[in-house]
């Protein structure tokens, strides 16, 4: 599984990561190392989440 992140979402999660370190500057710099940490661990196990209920496919996970 392969997931290619979009400009926009570079945009997105540096302003998230922005506003963080406003008030908190080490505790940004944490959330966007555990964040990308938690996408590679998923992608090492997408299984181990349930078929998705709005997708007939089994590529497609829930990750609620």
């Amino acid at each position: 599984m392969k997931i290619n992140f979009s400009e926009k979402f570079y945009f997105l999660l540096n302003e998230i990561i922005n506003f963080i370190a406003k008030d908190k500057p080490e505790a940004s710099r944490k959330f966007k190392k555990d964040l990308i940490l938690a996408i590679k661990k998923d992608l090492k196990f997408p299984y181990n989440y349930k078929k998705s209920y709005y997708f007939e496919d089994d590529t497609h996970r829930d990750y609620t």
